[in-house]
């Protein structure tokens, strides 16, 4: 019962997290990668000593590209991104990264996507995620449909709804955060991440939630009377070992990929390890807490 007896103190620590991503996301912004706007990404790693960034930027300024961003890629490499390249560009770029043959380097990775390719990619991410959620609201209409009072089925549907959004803009915060700091940028990986999360997210808020249906559903059938909050209390008990367990699994698998993996896949396991911890606090401290206003509400009613 202590999450049910706090639920104000857990609702405000809500606040303050989804106010700080929110913060993140106005004021750092979302830079779109190469997926989403076109362009081409080369990274490279040196054999030898690796210049200063401030002399490789110097260098590939020298070739008629535009705008172009040289940054730093793991502990002997760097991640250049500009316009989409011809293949004599492409070329004269190598020759200015390695110093005109001076620096001796590896081409790791070289990406290009067309502009209209990476529109069309943009708007099959957004209706993705759309339709994801679309699909979760459905299946929880109809899985509550035949929920005992004091709550309408519906409501827990909103109530999912309302935990997937602030699961998905805490996680979002932190990318945009670590995008400004870092110079990551959005990719479909990014993108995928937030999928994933969708599903990862609804499934523990749901065990708690169908607990909370079994519990009603016995005690109509018992004639058990016992208050709307103590059932609440109840759910979250029984399921709460259960829900950390499973966070604390995935997390250790996130981290191995984030110590150990690719590092194409660390801010993929970065963003996925902060939704989960934002999912298992949100399954536990948050969604079926807020039950409790919403049935008083009714009551009033």
């Amino acid at each position: 019962m202590y999450v049910v007896n706090h639920r104000n103190l857990f609702f405000w620590i809500t606040g303050v997290i989804l106010a700080a991503a929110l913060a993140s996301i106005v004021f750092f912004g979302l830079p779109l990668g190469i997926d989403f706007t076109g362009g081409s990404l080369i990274e490279v790693s040196y054999t030898g000593t690796e210049p200063a960034l401030a002399t490789l930027q110097k260098s590939v300024d020298k070739v008629p590209l535009g705008e172009v961003s040289v940054r730093q890629s793991g502990a002997n490499g760097v991640t250049l991104r500009t316009r989409t390249l011809t293949p004599p560009e492409h070329d004269a770029v190598l020759s200015a990264l390695s110093l005109g043959g001076t620096a001796q380097l590896t081409e790791d990775k070289f990406t290009s996507v067309g502009p209209a390719l990476g529109s069309e990619l943009g708007k099959k991410a957004l209706w993705a995620i759309f339709a994801v959620i679309f699909a979760i609201v459905l299946y929880i209409a109809w899985a509550f449909r035949k929920v005992p009072p004091p709550v309408p089925g519906w409501t827990y549907g909103l109530t999912v709804v309302a935990m997937l959004a602030i699961d998905i803009i805490v996680p979002t915060g932190f990318y945009a955060a670590l995008c400004h700091f870092t110079g990551a940028q959005v990719d479909a990986l990014f993108v995928v991440a937030l999928l994933a999360l969708l599903g990862y997210c609804v499934n523990d808020v749901i065990v708690i939630f169908d607990r909370v249906r079994e519990h009603l559903a016995k005690n109509e059938k018992t004639g058990l009377k016992e208050t709307f909050e103590t059932t609440i209390g109840k759910s979250i008990d029984e399921t709460m070992t259960r829900s950390i367990n499973t966070g604390m699994t995935v997390a250790l698998a996130l981290l191995a990929l984030i110590f150990l993996g690719a590092p194409v896949t660390v801010n993929f396991a970065l963003v996925m390890l902060v939704g989960v911890v934002a999912g298992t606090f949100s399954s536990i401290c948050r969604s079926a807490p807020l039950l409790i206003p919403l049935a008083k509400r009714f009551a009033k009613k």
